[in-house]
């Protein structure tokens, strides 16, 4: 259904002539009359109640959600009116309904039906975030709890609740409304009739005023005033915002406050629209003419021209059906063809870009756009303001301020309808726009999928604007213009989270990728990458240059790890290899090429700009002179002490760089950022780190790191799963329980990467043991990590806002903001929830005080030690700072009102101007006394206000004969007059100075409080990264205790005393329960590269055979993930763990392509066994799964069995081995080091007929291999038809003679020449021979 049908639907129907031509209003005079409140037809018609909204469901006692206009969603209770004893008041769709409003002071009026829906608990989805009834006030969800408690009472005891017996607000306004007779006008008193025209004359005059947009804003955002969205408006769009033509100072900006107000919309059928619809424009506009009264509905005409400009339900633009009368398209119904539609350089294929080049150019830039001047010439100055910033910004969405509106326009007005949902305006070009408050949810919805969105904001008032042109000597129509500038690019991987953008959507963290590719040798067998990736939500850096070899291993962990959001690449750089994995990111992540050299900046171009611009001017460094961060300087030449030469090895790595600041720098948020100086080097974990630039972490002082590729990640399903992508049975959610959002986000670093020292390893595993032994202190301090916000980005806000006290030049301290005190409260509330934060961290440090000297773990014990007090603690000293702050000034206050009025001693100026205003008043007094003296009169006071302040008032009885000379009459009024004197004007000037400095040091105080807070920040981010090592080690200790069936502590050993080894007894799936049956988890031993007693070999390879869904893969995938868990540094489902530990985790597991990357499934096979062959060592853990399945039988057992016997053989790693070739069984069966297992099974009926076979599945790992695989059992399972799985058993038979034919005849002809043939050989030739 097109969106214009259900537009419509929320207008009332107009009234319809009678056959006899005469108004309907003549058949319903003898109607009751309906409140104003209560919306009815313009007429007096009263519309029909639809279908879905009929009063009759509902009953006394019923719980509803109801609305009334203004006001969220609110739980209710339907009863009778207290006095009138009526449930219902109106009739059809202007009925109401009676009801009380859940609160602990009830309240209650009459509703529409139209806003009332059953109530079905606040545990439904739609009380959950994006829900309709969703909330996040205080009242509201006590509300609901209230309801909740009704809904477990009967109706009876529910209608006892109805308590209230006050009228509502609404009732007395009502009932003055309703007093016109039901006699009509002719027989009204004269007193009733001036009354009602008095009346009507106000509305006429305010009707008369600009005409005001309709603005419904979501109840979902939990913003103060009505849920509910902008709507169109019958004023022309012209008119409306952006052309303003010669003179810009029009209602849209100058008075903002009266053009846009709210208005509440009724439904419509979608016959009645059909009727509507058929009246010609001359009908419409007749009675429309006709029509004097104001009315609260939409007019007919508005209701026939709606459909020129509204979206398609779906949000899929389709321009068919926005045709219509007026609009781009004409009443015939012809398609609506926007102007941009028409413009000819702006069509596909035509376009050119910022440098004219067509976009079959190589070097066409689809971020710029080529407006020709010609265009710009015939364009308000509003519009081509407009124009010039698109075609800077072609591929972004501009959000355009006008007023206290963002607009958008043409093709971005379009994204806007479709994208957003919002509906076109009136007028001949695409047009659409919202209300400034509404900024955080429509740039965010835009940006997660996959947008830009471009923030420009009013740099002046239109006051300020005509101030600006009386200055100049012969202003231009140009100058007309209130000025406008980009305040801010937004992307996935730009966004910070300020105060315009809204909460954080999501906890994990969102990287920009910035990579620089060199090929370094002709064949491409080895590559070196340049990377540079930030995190802008936290301000870290990671750069670091690193070589990788042809099948991009490294660079695909990183990848894996560091999972990005949108990739910047140099143009023309990556090589074939890497565009392929680029390519295969596609669907999740936003990939943009820059052009070399004025985008993409080479390495000295990279650091001159790092110093020239000074973003590290405020960092102090120890090392050197220079203000670089150790890590970038560590990457120059050590011979130059201005640090502008590259080191030989990092060129790719500070291009990388230089790219990311060029890209951070055109979204506004480079100095906020780099200001930080948050870098890290990047190292591969598969190279020794023991030669990092900066000091690490707590949580990274453990040397080497096990690798887990993507491959890897992916087929163990660690992070997500490889169903429906998400974290849903995966190990992540089975171990997450952190309490704070960056314990969250360092748990997944932890498990990207598990230790592999083992004194690190053991030394988690005894935090968890201390944690453990206090159960009592884990789950209060549990309890209080919940209350805990996300501090680590809370504080990059606040560096953001103090940053700003800096950045005085940044176009967001000159923006006018119509909603700054909502920021301000917003900014107050970041501020204050951080210092609360940070005093629960005292708390939790303060249960653990006693106990700490207890523990046997050193990590735990450094993160519970303050420094100050034993210098081996890591926990700086806060509490001196919190009570600082705690002190600085009234924090209710500040909630409260948004402004922060700082204590005596914390802010000099503030305090200087204060003392001077105090100092100044005294002298003023004094002075007075003075007087008075001198005149002899008592009576003299002080009077006046502003700069008229302080004149001497004095009775005209009381004014003595020798007034002094000096007295000066400013003003008078009857029996009084007002004096100055030259020592009151000075002293006057001297306390508006004053004033005014006290004033701007109050502007100021908050970004001086942000920055002052901000100059400790390495305290505060190294208690928060103590928290998080906190978090996390309570996360592996609550999952040690809780985990169903046994747990144990893993026992790692030193490789240097024994060879590589791994014991599991008992062990299960830690994310598996169940069977696919239902039946419980079956325990399994697995024991790899252990010394066999009997043959006295050590067999590092395991041949695992077994029926088809026996659970092979699923044996396969428990051993990867419990020695992940071991290193991890947490107990592992089993009666016992012992290993050695494992340096790298190889998985070929499952069945896929690379369609992006042109890669055939049997080639991803052969690709990641290469990778395995190349990188496995014999502390590598390695888990293949039915090799060669992918080619020829006789291919892929030949591929199959030579993999075995190099990973066996020489390699000599932990490998687990599945297969159902059995000739591969049969080849190793004898060797030593290969051992053989299987799945065991049960099968009943064995006989020539599959159908009659029964094969139960005993899911137990057992010595031995498997006879059989069992495909037919599979394929009666999967309900193939019997009569097709009994041709295969029958070609399956006519396989296996053949093949066993085959080796009959090579025993004979070993028999010839006298070698001794195998009993079960000759056995086997008899049968056959029968």
């Amino acid at each position: 259904m097109s969106r214009q049908s259900s537009l419509l639907t929320f207008f009332s129907k107009p009234a319809e002539k009678n056959h006899d031509g005469g108004s309907p209003a003549k058949d319903t005079a003898d109607r009751p009359q309906v409140s104003a409140s209560a919306p009815t037809s313009s007429q007096g018609r009263t519309p029909t109640l639809p279908a879905d909204c009929d009063f009759s469901d509902f009953s006394p006692g019923d719980l509803v959600w109801a609305k009334l206009e203004g006001y969220p969603w609110w739980p209710c209770l339907v009863y009778a009116h207290p006095t009138e004893g009526s449930l219902l008041r109106g009739r059809g769709r202007a009925s109401r309904i009676h009801v009380q409003f859940f609160e602990d002071d009830p309240s209650r009026g009459w509703v529409s039906i139209r806003y009332i829906r059953p109530y079905k608990g606040s545990s439904g989805r739609d009380t959950q975030r994006g829900g309709m009834f969703y909330s996040s006030r205080p009242e509201i969800l006590r509300a609901m709890e209230l309801a909740d408690a009704a809904m477990r009472k009967d109706r009876s005891e529910r209608l006892g609740l109805a308590v209230c017996d006050k009228p509502s607000e609404s009732e007395e306004e009502e009932e003055e409304e309703m007093e016109v007779s039901d006699e009509g006008d002719d027989f009204d008193t004269v007193k009733e009739v001036k009354s009602r025209n008095k009346r009507i004359a106000r509305r006429k005059h305010s009707d008369g005023k600009a005409k005001k947009r309709k603005i419904f804003m979501d109840s979902d955002t939990d913003n103060e005033g009505s849920d509910m969205e902008f709507q169109p408006d019958e004023v022309s769009s012209d008119e409306n915002s952006i052309e303003i033509c010669d003179n810009e100072t029009s209602e849209s900006e100058t008075v903002p406050e009266k053009k846009r107000s709210v208005k509440v919309l009724t439904k419509h059928s979608p016959k009645q629209i059909q009727e509507k619809a058929r009246k010609s424009p001359q009908e419409v506009n007749l009675k429309n003419n006709l029509s004097e009264t104001p009315s609260r509905e939409i007019v007919p005409d508005f209701m026939h021209k709606l459909a020129s400009y509204a979206a398609p339900e779906s949000f899929d633009f389709r321009p068919s059906i926005n045709g219509g009368a007026v609009g781009g398209g004409g009443g015939d119904g012809n398609p609506t063809v926007w102007e941009h539609e028409k413009i000819d350089w702006l069509q596909d294929g035509k376009r050119k870009d910022g440098h004219r080049r067509r976009q079959n150019d190589p070097d066409y830039d689809q971020s710029t756009l080529f407006v020709p001047e010609d265009y710009l010439k015939n364009c308000t100055p509003g519009m081509r303001k407009w124009w010039e910033l698109k075609s800077q910004n072609f591929d972004a969405v501009i959000f355009y301020k006008v007023g206290k509106f963002y607009e958008l326009y043409h093709m971005d007005a379009v994204v806007g309808v479709n994208k957003l949902g919002l509906v076109f305006m009136k007028g001949t070009w695409a047009h659409s726009g919202f209300p400034e408050m509404a900024f955080d949810r429509f740039s965010n919805i835009l940006v997660q999928k996959g947008h830009k969105v471009v923030r420009v904001e009013q740099m002046e008032t239109p006051e300020m604007m005509e101030a600006r042109c009386k200055s100049l000597a012969h202003p231009t129509r140009f100058d007309r213009v209130v000025r406008r500038e980009v305040c801010r690019i937004i992307s996935k991987g730009t966004q910070t989270y300020n105060i315009l953008d809204g909460d954080y959507s999501e906890t994990h963290n969102k990287y920009l990728l910035c990579v620089k590719e060199k090929t370094d040798d002709s064949a491409g067998l080895h590559r070196t990458y340049g990377v540079c990736f930030v995190d802008t939500t936290v301000g870290k850096f990671f750069i670091g240059q690193f070589p990788d070899d042809r099948h991009c291993s490294r660079f695909r962990t990183l990848l894996a790890h560091y999972i990005p959001v949108q990739i910047l690449f140099e143009k023309g750089n990556p090589s074939a290899e890497t565009q392929k994995i680029l390519k295969g990111l596609i669907s999740f992540t936003i990939q943009e090429s820059l052009t070399p050299g004025s985008q993409f900046w080479n390495a000295s171009k990279t650091l001159k700009t790092l110093i020239e611009e000074g973003y590290f001017e405020n960092k102090e460094n120890t090392n050197s002179g220079s203000t670089l961060p150790p890590v970038i300087r560590s990457m120059t030449a050590e011979n130059d002490s201005l640090g502008l030469t590259p080191e030989e090895n990092s060129e790719l790595a500070l291009s990388a760089l230089g790219s990311c600041v060029f890209y951070l720098k055109k979204c506004i948020i480079d100095k906020e950022l780099l200001s930080m100086a948050n870098f890290e080097e990047y190292i591969p974990v598969d190279v020794d780190v023991v030669n990092r630039t900066r000091s690490m972490g707590v949580s990274e002082k453990t040397n080497q790191r096990m690798v887990l590729d993507g491959v890897t990640l992916a087929n163990l399903e660690i992070l997500q799963n490889a169903t429906r992508s998400s974290i849903e049975g995966t190990l992540l959610e089975k171990m997450d329980t952190c309490c704070t959002p960056f314990g969250r986000r360092l748990l997944k670093q932890w498990l990207c990467a598990p230790l592999c020292n083992p004194s690190a390893i053991n030394d988690r595993l005894d935090a968890v043991e201390d944690l453990l032994a206090e159960a009592a202190k884990m789950s209060d301090i549990r309890d209080r990590l919940k209350k805990l916000p996300d501090l680590e980005r809370l504080l990059s806000k606040i560096h953001s806002v103090g940053s700003s006290l800096k950045n005085q030049n940044h176009p967001d301290n000159k923006a006018i903001l119509y909603e700054e005190a909502r920021y301000s409260k917003k900014r107050i509330i970041d501020f204050l929830s951080a210092l609360e934060g940070f005093n629960v961290i005292i708390e939790i440090l303060s249960i653990l005080e006693d106990t700490v000297d207890a523990f046997k773990s050193k990590i735990l014990k450094q993160i519970a030690t303050v420094k100050s007090k034993n210098p081996a603690g890591c926990f700086p000293d806060l509490k001196a700072e919190l009570e600082r702050w705690d002190s600085a000034f009234d924090h209710n206050v500040a909630r409260r009102t948004g402004v922060v009025n700082p204590k005596t001693g914390f802010d000099s100026d503030y305090d200087q101007a204060l003392a001077n205003i105090s100092e100044i008043e005294e002298n003023l007094r004094q002075y007075l006394e003075v007087q008075r003296k001198r005149l002899g009169v008592r009576a003299v006071m002080y009077w006046g206000a502003g700069k008229n302040r302080y004149q001497m008032e004095i009775a005209e009885t009381a004014v003595p004969r020798d007034l002094p000379d000096e007295y000066i009459m400013k003003s008078s009024r009857k029996g009084y007059k007002r004096y100055w004197t030259k020592e009151i004007e000075n002293m006057l000037n001297d306390i508006i100075n004053a004033e005014e400095r006290r004033d701007a040091a109050q502007k100021d105080c908050m970004k001086r409080l942000f920055y002052d807070f901000d100059k400790t920040r390495k305290d505060w981010q190294a208690a928060v990264e103590c928290i998080a090592v906190l978090d996390v080690l309570l996360c592996l200790a609550h999952y040690s205790q809780g985990c169903d069936g046994p747990l144990c502590r893993p026992e790692i050993l030193l490789p240097e005393n024994t060879s590589p080894f791994l014991e599991l007894k008992s062990s299960r799936h830690p994310c598996i329960t169940k069977t696919f049956f239902g039946d419980d988890f079956i325990p399994n031993d697995i024991v790899i590269g252990l010394e066999d007693e009997k043959t006295n070999s050590r067999a590092t390879c395991v041949l695992v055979t077994g029926p088809n869904m026996g659970g092979k893969s699923t044996l396969m995938r428990q051993a990867g993930l419990l020695v992940i868990m071991a290193q991890l540094g947490c107990f592992v489902p089993a009666e016992s763990c012992r290993l050695t530990p494992v340096d790298r985790v190889f998985t070929r597991l499952g069945a896929s392509d690379r369609i992006m990357s042109g890669e055939s499934t049997f080639f991803v096979e052969l690709s990641e066994t290469s990778s395995i062959l190349q990188h496995a060592t014999e502390h590598s853990l390695v888990l293949m799964d039915e090799l060669g399945r992918g080619t020829a039988t006789f291919d892929g057992t030949a591929i199959a069995s030579a993999v075995v016997k190099e990973l066996s053989e020489n390699i000599k790693c932990c490998t687990m081995f599945s297969t159902h070739y059995h000739s591969l069984v049969e080849d190793y069966s004898h060797s030593l080091s290969v051992r053989l297992g299987h799945m065991a099974c049960m099968v009943e009926n064995e006989c020539e007929d599959p159908s009659q076979e029964t094969i139960t599945f005993l899911y137990k790992f057992v010595k031995g291999a498997c006879p059989k695989s069992y495909g037919f059992n599979a394929a009666r399972l999967a309900d193939i038809p019997e009569e097709v799985i009994q041709k295969g058993h029958k070609k399956a038979k006519e396989f296996e003679k053949s093949v066993l034919s085959m080796k009959v005849f090579r025993n004979l002809c070993w028999i010839a020449e006298g070698a001794l043939a195998a009993r079960d050989y000759l056995d086997k030739l008899t049968l056959l021979h029968v």
